[in-house]
């Protein structure tokens, strides 16, 4: 056997053995699938196992094989008549223990009660200050944050919609907007005399044109996911519904956030008010603001999994109940999110809050480095931004993990450390990390939701700009701006805001294509025998899908 002939098997020693078997054709008269064993080019489908065997897992490959060494998920089987509805927790049984890393959903809901605290206190202390601030952290700080808020929204609602009506053109559009947008707004930076940050915007912009335009040959398969997705969304569960309220709830976190910021200012900096008040200190500033900014990361962090969760259980009933659809699926699946997998959840939520605390702490030195100017200032830049870098690297691959992590906790919930320690072997041993690394899904809503971040950054721009200007400020700008300390943390904040609502509205979108492809990873069968057209066109436009699904 020639080297070109050998295929890779991870249950083989050496780590090759013998070729596959041919992929399984479709007989559009017999509607059965074959792996051409027989005449006739069609033979009666295979007995689907008893998901009780093996402890829940099926053995069956989908050729007949057995495989001990790698198990496949199987959902429990429809009732005997096909029009008896079930629900959501039959469809798929939780295996004790149900409740899974308890010890971190208690520490969610701690953390959020001491930001509750925070926000009480700080917001009493506001409203009962007679003093009012600098004009970058005072009531007209609230009137910044809420014009971003409504941007924020009205940018996410009208992006989801791009994504549902206008399908072929949304890959598309969302790569040359988000490319001209960050390089015309690095434009006008370097003409308002901001170098360093113009400097950087032009950077990221080129970088994204050089990622866009290698992304080319794979928008069509991408295409394909998504238009996928949204259909199973447009038919089945209350997938936007879900969308809709899960950007609603992080629309009002991210309002309650920016209030609470702003209070924490005017409360407790000595710069402010009675310089003699005990209670005023830079460092109980700093400490507050750091606890409140992690404690909202994590919120809204958890918020959108458990959204994408619930999406989650919906598209995974789709794929293996697409006959016999759990009439519960988006309740069900959101109760398992709140309930038996709320620890899990909040685990997986702790880890990128953590790493996304750290992205904007770099990101706040940045941009104060870009506001000191001078050689300094451009050494500052440089070195926040390539540390910047590898915390996003960081960032970006514990979010993969989490994606399919958490699809797998929505139909089985395991906990979230096996789920992910699985569903990564899963992807290894089935080569699906080169079928997800094909699909610019995950991409490309990154892209959206960084597009709605830079806007949200540059309205405060704008914002505290036309504030200096109608203080009747008639010298330098630049200096006048620069002079505020607050302003990089203002604009900072302001992407953030911006950057999760986003995240959160555009999760049902990538939700689907990441469930698909795991239940996929598990049975591949279910692929072949209930969504012979999906399959088919998978393959036309990337062939290698038949190889890999065909891994064992």
């Amino acid at each position: 056997m020639g080297e070109a002939d050998r295929y890779y098997n991870p249950n083989a020693g050496g780590g090759y053995g013998a070729p596959p078997p041919p992929p399984p054709q479709y007989n559009q008269q017999q509607a059965y699938y074959s792996n051409g064993n027989n005449n006739a080019g069609y033979e009666a489908p295979p007995v689907p196992p008893h998901p009780e065997q093996n402890g829940g897992y099926a053995p069956d490959n989908g050729y007949g094989q057995q495989q001990q060494q790698q198990a496949y998920y199987t959902p429990n089987p429809p009732p005997p008549h096909a029009d008896e509805k079930y629900g959501f927790d039959q469809a798929f049984k939780v295996q004790k223990p149900k409740y899974n890393d308890l010890w971190a959903g208690i520490l969610l809901i701690v953390v959020f009660a001491g930001f509750v605290g925070v926000s009480a206190w700080s917001l009493n202390r506001y409203a009962a200050t007679a003093v009012v601030g600098s004009f970058t952290f005072n009531r007209q700080t609230i009137l910044l944050f809420v014009v971003v808020l409504a941007a924020a929204f009205a940018l996410s609602v009208g992006y989801v919609a791009l994504a549902r009506y206008f399908t072929k053109q949304f890959i598309w559009a969302t790569g040359i907007l988000n490319i001209v947008w960050t390089i015309g707004t690095a434009v006008y930076y370097l003409y308002r005399g901001s170098y360093p940050a113009g400097i950087v915007f032009l950077v990221f912009g080129l970088f994204l044109a050089f990622c866009f335009y290698t992304w080319i040959s794979r928008i069509p398969f991408s295409t394909l996911m998504l238009q996928t997705s949204i259909d199973v969304s447009r038919r089945y569960g209350h997938v936007y519904l879900v969308s809709l309220l899960g950007g609603i709830v992080a629309t009002a976190l991210a309002a309650w956030f920016a209030a609470t910021l702003t209070a924490i200012y005017v409360a407790f900096s000595p710069s402010v008010g009675d310089n003699n008040d005990a209670s005023r200190s830079d460092a109980r500033v700093i400490g507050l603001i750091a606890f409140v900014t992690f404690a909202m990361y994590w919120v809204s962090e958890w918020l959108k999994n458990t959204v994408h969760t619930t999406v989650a259980g919906v598209y995974g009933s789709w794929y293996f109940c697409p006959h016999n659809f759990p009439k519960d699926a988006t309740r069900g699946a959101l109760k398992r999110a709140l309930t038996y997998s709320f620890g899990s959840i909040a685990l997986g939520s702790l880890i990128v809050a953590v790493i996304q605390f750290l992205r904007q702490l770099c990101s706040v030195a940045r941009q104060s480095s870009a506001e000191d100017g001078g050689v300094g200032g451009m050494i500052g830049v440089v070195v926040f931004c390539l540390l910047g870098c590898i915390i996003a690297i960081l960032e970006w691959a514990v979010e993969f993990v989490n994606r399919y992590a958490f699809a797998h906790i929505a139909l089985y919930g395991k906990a979230y450390i096996a789920a992910a320690k699985d569903t990564w072997t899963m992807i290894k041993s089935r080569g699906l990390d080169a079928l997800i690394n094909e699909c610019l899904i995950g991409p490309v809503l990154s892209f959206g939701a960084l597009f709605i971040g830079v806007v949200c950054c540059l309205i405060s721009y704008l914002f505290l700009q036309a504030r200096v200007f109608s203080r009747g400020n008639s010298g330098d700008f630049d200096d006048d701006f620069g002079n505020s300390g607050a302003t990089p943390v203002v604009m900072a904040f302001s992407f953030l805001i911006g950057f999760q609502i986003a995240n959160v509205f555009t999760t049902p979108l990538s939700s689907g294509v990441d469930t698909i492809f795991v239940a996929m990873g598990w049975d591949p069968q279910v692929m072949y025998q209930d969504h012979p057209e999906l399959y088919q066109n998978m393959v036309r436009v990337y062939p290698k899908v038949q190889q890999t699904l065909q891994r064992r």
